[in-house]
């Protein structure tokens, strides 16, 4: 049963970034330029941060087993869809069906994992396996999604999903049983409706912005409806018995800290798989396998520090760990701060694997920090709120760094364009360091808060 879930995990973690690598290829092949691109990376991850905790609800009140089929179901559809796609408008809407599907597999599997495991350290392994696969499904997917482009063409990243999701449905027929949460939530309608609003329209000024102009009157119009959805969004989660969100949390200074640090490590990682793909294939001229295994060392990074993390955090508690991919994540950025045309292929090399190493010391610490010292009621909707502040930080990261690189034409243009973006992912290291000051500082404190 935690292979079916951990399955459903990479699919969803993979899905997030293998399409990166494939995006110059899907952009000769729609005639779409790199500000139109970013909508088949943004549209899954916008409609998946929306509907995270509205899925898991729905779970909680239907049927986990019967929700988690029906995203299964969704995201081979959708899947289909985008293989089979003739235009980027196409795409685009596919993309997003997929991210529906996504939002029923991730909160869903996790839940499945937990109520079947009722050995507190038996499940602790388990919720430990399941991180460190979806941590490995983000860094793998440039390689992944490099290696079947250059192979069968950048269809080829959404085909092979299908015998995945039929493998794993039949599977989840056999070893899953049904479970529902012990008390159903109501779906807060009028909330989600705010919230994927206040996302969407938030994403899509800063894709959009730079061609239509920041002082614009659609760009106007723009930040007033993101500013009136946001604001009425809060108004309505204050008011609702049993909120989308409970806004209460962002009380505690280690959980808003916490996903903050959520935000910033994903636009960190996507400003790095972006930057890489469109320099690399773009600027150098390289093939898409050939960029996809240039981000090996970042998946080597996390893969192999994501479990250590882990381990780290049970003895020490969140804060070493943070700082750790704080520095590391830092240092990778200021790498590649001088980026040029020509640049040291060892020193990509070693700035990949230093951001990889800090992406893989990240995530549990993390969430430590977000559910460390919560009620048991109120650690599954922080769960949900960080995994959502993580594919807000995805889709932020994205339109960031194609921003920065749209207009750039030309090896030395692309790489000068560029040079912000690695400050940016420096940035975001720093904001680690910040948020490893809010969090709990070892296993003392830890047991001290335990007994408090």
């Amino acid at each position: 049963m935690l292979a079916v879930c951990a399955l459903s995990m990479f699919l969803v973690g993979l899905d997030t970034t293998i399409v990166n690598v494939g995006l110059p290829v899907i952009g000769r092949g729609l005639g779409a330029d790199t500000r139109s691109l970013e909508w088949v990376v943004d549209a899954y991850t916008i409609i998946l941060a929306g509907l995270l905790i509205a899925s898991g609800a729905l779970a909680d009140r239907f049927g986990r087993r019967r929700v988690f089929r029906c995203g299964l179901v969704v995201f081979g559809v959708a899947s289909v869809v985008c293989a089979l796609a003739p235009s980027l408008g196409f795409l685009v809407a596919a993309r997003a069906v997929q991210g529906v599907g996504a939002s029923m597999l991730s909160p869903v599997a996790l839940a499945i994992v937990v109520n079947a495991m009722p050995d507190p350290r038996e499940r602790a392994r388990a919720i430990g396996v399941w991180a460190s696969v979806f941590g490995l499904s983000m860094a793998a997917g440039p390689v992944t999604g490099g290696a079947l482009v250059e192979a069968f063409g950048w269809r080829s990243v959404f085909w092979i999903n299908v015998p995945v999701i039929a493998a794993a449905l039949v599977l989840v027929a056999v070893f899953v049983p049904e479970s529902r949460g012990e008390r159903a939530r109501r779906v807060d309608l009028p909330g989600q409706v705010l919230l994927t609003l206040a996302l969407g329209v938030s994403v899509g000024l800063l894709i959009e912005g730079p061609r239509m102009g920041w002082a614009s009157a659609p760009a106007l119009a723009g930040y007033a409806v993101a500013a009136a959805a946001t604001a009425a969004f809060v108004r309505v989660e204050l008011r609702r018995e049993e909120p989308l969100m409970d806004l209460g949390l962002f009380r505690r200074r280690g959980f808003a800290a916490a996903v903050l640090g959520a935000v910033a490590v994903f636009v960190a990682l996507n400003v790095t798989l972006l930057l890489t793909t469109l320099y690399l294939q773009q600027g150098r001229g390289w093939t898409p396998l050939a960029a996809g295994l240039a981000t090996l060392p970042m998946a080597v990074g996390a893969t192999l520090c994501a479990p250590w993390s882990g381990r780290l955090v049970g003895r020490v508690g969140p804060r070493r760990p943070l700082l750790v991919a704080g520095a590391f994540m830092a240092a990778g950025g200021l790498c590649l701060v001088g980026l040029a045309e020509d640049t040291s292929v060892l020193l990509l090399l070693a700035a990949y694997l230093l951001i990889g190493i800090g992406f893989g010391f990240a995530n549990a610490p993390l969430t430590d920090t977000a559910v460390g010292g919560l009620p048991k009621a109120r650690a599954g909707v922080a769960g949900a709120v960080t995994s959502a502040a993580r594919q807000v930080g995805a889709a932020v990261g994205i339109a960031l760094a194609g921003g920065l690189v749209a207009g750039a034409a030309g090896p030395g243009a692309i790489a000068a364009a560029s040079r912000p973006g690695w400050g940016l992912v420096a940035g975001c290291g720093v904001v680690l360091l910040a948020v490893a000051r809010a969090s709990r500082g070892g296993a003392g404190a830890k047991a001290g808060e335990g007994r408090s």
